[in-house]
């Protein structure tokens, strides 16, 4: 089995939870190695000709591209930065400052080697796991213990205003959707993306398109004057209706297109600013698609800095007010890319009575820009249901799970290396090997273009996976498809020719599928969303966020092609914030059920393939575990000196140890966790009280990007006594 090493809170849990997995898995000659594919160590293995031999280290990426290809591989995967370019830099500086000679990443890259070096870096960017691991396709789904847990014990609701402000905007044209194309491939091919321009000049965009029988390819673009064009429009809305500017994207996965929707953003909102300091912000090297907190950085040195910071605050006083990322420290929703993920702030600010925080750390209606329509009207169908119906009552709302199409990359669009940005005017075209026309699209200067593929072995096998699903649960299924859309429309026909006349299964529109899936869970019935790749992205974050409060308690299975599996654990949205948390009072209110769940599947998963009794036994009583540990509250507090991430992995070692004492059908492990389960259960309220005593203090992490181990393991595992069974397990 292989664990992944990754950012964040989720890294540092796994400083906690990691040895007491290893060591109760050891039991059932059950090994786990681990697989570093955290942001520095992304950096770190793609650059190592830059390092001493000693500071290398190997690409797990790489190897772990490998071991999902495999039948019986068995993977458990926690959520890693999809890193923007800010913080890309911010992991660059702290590993050079620990003495990695990593190379800078150059904004403006102007010789072979810097332009080098940026390509390099382009492969660390954004969603670059994910497609890489992500060898079949996601069964996402709420346990019924999580479920009934989330029902029994509901987060608390907060009453909904029908006359809210609050709206979702978006392009009525100009945008992805409005704009795409698409074809099926009729016969296996090598195609090619080049930029013709008006001069008749042509340039090679991308080369080696391999094509196969019934694959889906679609091309699109983005009209950055229609774009901005409306920016400037709800700019102006806002200021009018007294309502908050808050803008949605995703430029962590979309890592191409949406810093660039985000720049556009920033530019028409300080127009005046980058207008009458255009030379001095080219001369400081200030890219508006990193946001306004670089460019308050920038400044810094620049001896205009006052001038440009009282035009900056004029702006700010004249204009509608913008949402806010963190009011007590003024970091506004235009600060920094990476803190406005879509899929996590919509449905946080849509559980919030749809209202967002202002200057003054106070909610107020907001009016949410999410620029392209793809996908923006499902949470416009969210707020109109809540207009009609009020807010969710978690205590009796059914469960909406998902099956996700993302099999062989399937559709990653802005995360690939098919996303351009126009540099003058001209005409995007994808062409055969045969040089015959596929596809084409026209664009101005500025304008963005992507391509996609989706392969059709990917888009069958998820067809499968989700009727499969409604078989078995006997649940309602939706085909969350537009037929306006054109790539959509190809996959409908698909869909089509495997449904046949199957009444528990309809194809809506992604805003009509929305309304209805929310129509059926208010009567307290489960539905099937399956979905192609992007939302299954957003639906797993808002559906479990509007059930149960979070996406973090989570069962998400990733079923391989070629018969391994991975089993990924819960979002990272909230992480950053929970590290500070943690290095100002030592208290990480990390939830691991995610881990929990995702432990006990691959455990079920690894019985059945390798036909282990102890593997069975140790799933079937982690299982009863974790409904002892639900039904007991252990989950983690959000306050410091009451129970944390640390506590909850204590907790769920002495159910687990004591439903493993308790069975009967594997009489080594029984008797080898009798003992085990007296002694935790005997030191439980000295254990405890080690894990509450550390809490309260400063602690120092040795890094953010890059964690000193021996600093790290140290502030996630400070009960000696608890170290000491765990490690009796392991060499017992």
């Amino acid at each position: 089995m292989t664990y992944t090493l990754t950012d964040e809170s989720p890294a540092l849990a796994t400083y906690s939870f990691l040895p007491i997995v290893r060591a109760f898995l050891k039991r059932a000659n059950i090994s786990v190695k681990t697989a570093d594919i955290s942001l520095a160590g992304r950096i770190l293995a793609n650059f190592s000709e830059y390092l001493k031999e000693e500071q290398r280290c190997e690409d797990a990426l790489e190897e772990l591209s490998k071991l999902v290809n495999q039948p019986n591989s068995v993977l458990i995967k926690t959520p890693n930065i999809s890193a923007s370019i800010p913080q890309l830099k911010a992991a660059i500086k702290e590993l050079q400052d620990k003495g990695y000679a990593v190379p800078n990443y150059y904004d403006e890259p102007s010789t072979d080697e810097q332009r080098a070096i940026n390509s390099k870096y382009q492969k660390i960017l954004g969603s670059a796991v994910n497609p890489v691991l992500r060898q079949g396709n996601s069964d996402r789904r709420c346990t019924r213990a999580v479920k009934e847990y989330a029902k029994n014990n509901p987060y608390k609701s907060i009453p909904f205003d029908k006359n809210s402000k609050s709206r979702i905007s978006y392009m009525k044209d100009g945008d992805f959707f409005s704009n795409e194309k698409a074809i099926l491939i009729k016969s296996p091919c090598v195609a090619r993306i080049e930029f013709v321009a008006k001069n008749g000049s042509v340039k090679l965009m991308k080369d080696g398109i391999k094509l196969e029988e019934n694959e889906i390819l679609d091309c699109t673009f983005m009209d950055s004057k229609k774009l901005q064009d409306f920016y400037a429009e709800q700019i102006k809305i806002c200021k009018e209706e007294d309502i908050l500017l808050s803008l949605h994207l995703k430029a962590t996965m979309m890592k191409v297109s949406d810093p660039v929707l985000f720049g556009y953003c920033v530019k028409v909102y300080f127009k005046e600013l980058f207008d009458e300091f255009s030379e001095e912000f080219a001369k400081l090297g200030i890219n508006a698609n990193n946001g306004i907190s670089e460019l308050l950085s920038k400044i810094e040195t620049s001896s205009l800095k006052d001038k440009i910071l009282q035009r900056y605050n004029e702006i700010l006083s004249q204009k509608a007010d913008i949402s806010m990322v963190n009011s007590e420290k003024g970091i506004t929703n235009l600060h920094v890319p990476s803190d406005i993920i879509v899929d996590a702030s919509m449905p946080a600010m849509l559980k919030n009575a749809a209202k967002v925080w202002d200057k003054n750390s106070k909610e107020k209606d907001t009016n949410a820009l999410i620029p392209d329509k793809t996908y923006a009207t499902i949470y416009e169908a969210v707020l109109d249901d809540m207009r009609k119906n009020g807010e969710f009552k978690p205590s009796s709302l059914g469960s909406v799970s998902n099956v996700g199409l993302m099999a062989k990359k399937a559709q990653e669009y802005g995360s690939h290396d098919k996303t351009f940005v126009a540099e003058e005017d001209g005409v995007f075209r994808i062409v055969n090997d045969k040089d015959e026309l596929l596809l084409e699209q026209n664009l101005s200067k500025g304008d963005i273009f992507r391509a996609c593929q989706c392969k059709f072995e990917a888009v069958k096998n998820w067809i499968e996976l989700g009727l499969q699903r409604v078989s078995l649960t006997g649940d309602e299924g939706i085909f969350w498809l537009d037929e306006k859309r054109a790539s959509d429309k190809i996959m409908i026909s698909l869909v089509k020719d495997l449904l046949k006349d199957n009444a528990n299964v309809k194809i809506l529109s992604p805003k009509e599928a929305c309304l209805r899936s929310l129509e059926l869970i208010r009567q307290g019935k489960n539905v099937i969303s399956i979905t192609g790749n992007v939302l299954r992205d957003y639906l797993t974050d808002l559906f479990p966020i509007l059930e149960l409060g979070t996406s973090a308690k989570m069962l998400s299975v990733v079923p391989m092609l070629n018969g391994g599996a991975m089993f990924e654990t819960g979002a990272g949205g909230s992480a950053p914030k929970q590290v500070e948390q943690l290095v100002k009072e030592n208290h990480l209110r990390w939830d691991s059920l995610g881990e929990f769940l995702a432990l006990q599947a691959s455990l079920e998963f690894f019985a059945n393939k390798n036909s282990s009794l102890k593997a069975r036994v140790l799933a079937e009583c982690l299982d009863e575990a974790i409904g002892q540990w639900l039904e007991n509250n252990k989950a983690p507090s959000r306050k410091v000196k009451e129970g944390d991430n640390r506590t909850s992995h204590f907790y769920l070692a002495l159910y687990w140890a004591n439903e493993l004492a308790r069975q009967a059908n594997e009489k080594e492990l029984q008797v080898i966790f009798k003992d085990i389960a007296l002694e935790l259960s005997s030191n439980e309220d000295k254990i405890y009280k080690e894990f509450i005593d550390a809490q309260g203090f400063s602690v120092d992490l040795g890094g953010y990007y890059k964690f000193d181990d021996k600093k790290a393991e140290a502030v996630m595992r400070p009960s000696a006594t608890f170290n000491a069974v765990i490690a009796k397990i392991y060499d017992l």
